[in-house]
């Protein structure tokens, strides 16, 4: 039976899950995920995880934030006055805004709250702070 290691080409189906029970992603839809371990695809903590396994093994993964998005930071949270953005633009909580700073960087951000004199913008990744549980099965090693 071959057994996952640095430079296999790996099949694999999941259901990523968070602390509560809520499904953040899986393989039913789109099919199984084909990755070549050591290519950093996907998480090292993943990979990791995924070696020495074999084809037909099923297991349950736990990355921890700081393995998986990181911490949620608050210097990615920015506070601006309701007069930074254009005049009857609309802006409502859940709404993503790109925004470019002063050094050329452009990142999205998310409105978290939004009111007549300010609005919260939050750009760190939705899973950052997260533990992500993984119900993983391998498909196929080659």
């Amino acid at each position: 039976m071959t057994v996952v290691k640095i430079g296999s080409r790996v099949t694999v189906s999941y259901i990523g899950t968070l602390d509560n029970g809520r499904i953040f992603d899986d393989t039913a839809n789109q099919g199984p995920l084909t990755l070549t371990i050591g290519a950093n695809q996907v998480f090292p903590a993943l990979e990791e995880a995924i070696i020495g396994m074999h084809a037909g093994e099923v297991r349950n993964i736990v990355l921890t934030a700081a393995e998986a998005y990181g911490p949620h930071l608050k210097e990615n949270v920015l506070q601006l006055s309701r007069d930074a953005f254009p005049a009857g633009k609309e802006i409502r909580v859940g709404q993503k805004i790109s925004m470019e700073f002063s050094n050329g960087a452009a990142r999205v951000m998310l409105v978290t709250a939004a009111g007549e004199s300010g609005v919260t913008l939050d750009g760190n990744h939705p899973l950052a702070g997260q533990e992500l549980t993984f119900a993983l099965r391998v498909e196929q090693v080659e």
